[in-house]
């Protein structure tokens, strides 16, 4: 059924035609906790990987196994794992890799979620991060050693919206055998990231993917063409014993299955003890939004060109953040990476905090949120709220001002949203827009 079918008809297709017994178009909620197994000798067979199935939701579920399929046939990967967040995900994608004393190589344009994941929570485990500049490739090579397990980058960095050079930096980790993680989160169908060289894309589906601001979700995507085994000695999570489950070596394990290793090692043994598990309903709604996510992200590209072409002429913003405004190599990248647009996600910077602060008390029409890729238009202050953990040294390093301002564009009529930006920002500036630039 997937064989030669674009991603836009993946999105709608692939992992589920009908129901078998009822012939029912929907996927199901499978809402149970547990299965039903044939005999002993087929529980232990799952049991021992001789045999794929269900066993217990924490580890797998048939409405999730659609949203796997499917996004991991979009993407062009093999295989995917869902998670109950992006966090999860960003997690688990380094945890299957890296153990205690091990480290990998990050660029600093990130999520403040993930900045303070990579920069504490991990530390505090025993797994160092390093950053560097994402926009240099031999940055990475530079600050990899003998225990650099992966690195890390976004394709459209939430909040400096600057592509990194996916492929040079895919290539550096690939000819010593480290793969490349990327974040797709804000950029779904716009890029590929599997086609320029990584090897596993995180999402966080509560974004895009599921695009209506109701259903938290992560999701892992292994691409199935990094040579885990030729690399024994970089990749030992992969090539040795592993105690949690009977010293299976999982290159050696998924051979029967399939290029797989990666993520059914996420699965038997993050997912299993962690324990961070997706519900069926939240697959099931995840689903429903991935059947639209091609026409919403064409829809937020268009409207967040046209709120970032308006905001560069608007009296009072100092700066405008968006890829059509990009210049140089930053632009190149963009129009290399972005196919058919450039993301909903659009940052501004003002005076000061205050102003900022202003804006946001202003809006009527735009929800304050910490969420990104809704239907709605959103906006948030970020160095009060999602970056507020991180030093200033840190925010400034991840793309935060203070004044700085993410706006997340939705589906409204465009003039509706430039309206409501229109009189916040006279609100909070007191400047009234350019002659014949108003909403």
């Amino acid at each position: 059924m997937a064989e030669g079918l674009k991603p836009e008809t993946l999105a709608l297709h692939a992992g589920w035609r009908a129901d078998p017994a009822t012939g029912a178009v929907a996927v199901p909620i499978y809402q149970t906790t547990s299965y039903q197994f044939h005999d002993t000798r087929h529980a232990a067979d799952l049991f021992a990987l001789n045999e794929l199935g269900n066993i217990y939701t924490r580890i797998g579920n048939p409405t999730t196994d659609v949203l796997e399929q499917r996004v991991a046939a979009f993407e062009g990967g093999v295989a995917a794992l869902a998670l109950a967040s992006g966090q999860a995900a960003s997690a688990f994608a380094v945890q299957n890799v890296a153990r205690v004393g091990d480290n990998i190589v990050s660029g600093t344009d990130l999520y403040g979620g993930t900045w303070n994941l990579f920069a504490n929570t991990l530390k505090d485990q025993g797994l160092e991060v390093r950053f560097v500049d994402p926009s240099d490739p031999a940055a990475f090579r530079a600050a990899s050693d003998e225990r650099t397990r992966a690195y890390y980058i976004e394709t459209l960095p939430n909040p400096k919206l600057i592509v990194p050079p996916i492929a040079e930096i895919a290539a550096a980790g690939r000819e010593i055998g480290v793969p490349l993680i990327v974040d797709n989160t804000s950029a779904p169908l716009l890029c590929r990231p599997l086609k320029h060289g990584a090897a596993i894309i995180v999402y966080s589906a509560t974004k895009y993917l599921g695009g209506h601001g109701n259903s938290i979700g992560g999701l892992i995507v292994d691409g199935g063409d990094f040579d885990w085994e030729a690399h024994a000695a970089r990749q030992p999570a992969l090539n040795t014993p592993d105690p949690s489950y009977h010293g299976a070596v999982w290159t050696q394990a998924a051979k029967p299955i399939g290029p797989v290793a990666y993520i059914i090692k996420a699965r038997t043994t993050l997912l299993r003890d962690v324990g961070a598990a997706i519900s069926p309903f939240n697959a099931f709604l995840l689903l429903q939004g991935i059947e639209t996510v091609a026409l919403r992200i064409e829809r937020h590209s268009r409207s967040a060109e046209a709120v970032a072409g308006w905001l560069s002429r608007r009296s009072g913003v100092r700066a405008v953040i968006h890829p059509s405004l990009q210049s140089g190599a930053a632009r190149q990248r963009a129009d290399r990476y972005l196919a058919g647009g450039y993301g909903g996600l659009v940052g501004f910077e003002l005076a000061n905090v205050e102003e900022g602060r202003a804006f946001i008390d202003a809006l009527k029409l735009f929800y304050h949120v910490a969420n990104i890729g809704d239907a709605r238009s959103l906006a948030i202050h970020p160095a009060t709220t999602t970056h507020s953990q991180l030093s200033a040294q840190d925010q400034f390093l991840s793309g935060v001002t203070p004044g700085y301002v993410r706006l997340s564009i939705g589906l409204e009529h465009v003039d509706d949203i430039l309206a409501d930006l229109d009189q916040a920002l006279v609100a909070a500036t007191g400047l009234a827009a350019r002659t014949g630039d108003a909403a």
